[in-house]
């Protein structure tokens, strides 16, 4: 059986200097024949067929071009699949080097805790030191877990900053915490970069609740209706008017802890009263 064209063909830059591209084999996968793939690229308006000589360096269906490519120009890439009963060249993509470039996940990932808010952990970290060199800006995201779930939550919204803290978690918890990079604006390119990979987990544990384990507390249930319902209440509205690594985020949830803990004081104070 002849081959199939391939497909799914993407392709990243590291450095703007490289080129890595992997492709699917088609529809079908191969057939009982060996087939040869052959990545080919060229200058979109002019110059010759360039064949990539470096395979399999992203896995099976993969090729790598080194160096010699050019900024500000677009090229077609295209897969051409062969076996002896014929040959099915893909779909040609186009791209500009600028707009596929990725980064190495940033480094020096640190997590620790906020004084002694319970609900709270810092995260601070470097920029991929590989492209500190060049002119972008970055975009970052957080992902964090609690040590025993598989479940980790995203935040989106950290920008270009290097730090951000996470708050609303839960007190004496172990939280793995991951962090990646998404370069954009390089060299004016109005197109996004594409996210690098995760840094390596990093973990770290929110303080106890100063509450004694076992305590008993008459009131405890009521105290958590109306806590729940004021986080409730507060979570609702950063949402709608903050971000969730903003300074101004930040700022509101520690003036409404203060707020919150003079509430809660007061309210024990009358209740012990006479």
């Amino acid at each position: 059986v002849p081959p199939e064209k391939p497909v799914n063909i993407s392709c990243w830059s590291k450095n703007m200097k490289d080129l890595t591209c992997k492709w699917a084999p088609g529809t079908e996968g191969e057939t009982f024949l060996h087939t040869n793939y052959t990545l080919k690229y060229k200058r979109r308006w002019y110059g010759q067929d360039n064949t990539c000589q470096e395979y399999h360096t992203a896995g099976t269906y993969s090729c790598h071009i080194p160096e010699d490519l050019a900024l500000f120009t677009p090229y077609e890439i295209w897969v051409e699949a062969s076996n002896r009963l014929g040959v099915a060249v893909s779909d040609v993509v186009m791209l500009d080097i600028l707009d596929v470039v990725t980064t190495d996940p940033p480094s020096d990932v640190h997590v620790s805790r906020v004084g002694d808010l319970e609900d709270q952990l810092s995260v601070r970290w470097s920029s991929p030191p590989a492209l500190k060199d060049f002119l972008f800006q970055a975009k970052y995201q957080i992902q964090y877990r609690v040590e025993d779930s598989s479940e980790w939550k995203v935040v989106d919204d950290v920008g270009n900053q290097t730090s951000c803290r996470l708050a609303g978690l839960r007190p004496g918890t172990v939280y793995f915490v991951q962090v990646r990079c998404n370069p954009f604006s390089i060299y004016g390119s109005k197109k996004a970069g594409i996210w690098s990979d995760w840094s390596n987990p990093t973990a770290a544990s929110t303080p106890r609740s100063e509450r004694v384990a076992g305590g008993c507390d008459p009131k405890g249930g009521e105290q958590n209706t109306t806590l729940r319902r004021e986080l409730k209440q507060f979570f609702g509205w950063v949402k709608k008017h903050a971000y969730g690594c903003s300074n101004l985020g930040i700022k509101l949830y520690d003036q409404w802890r203060v707020w919150l803990q003079k509430s809660h004081k007061t309210r024990n104070q009358v209740g012990k009263e006479p």
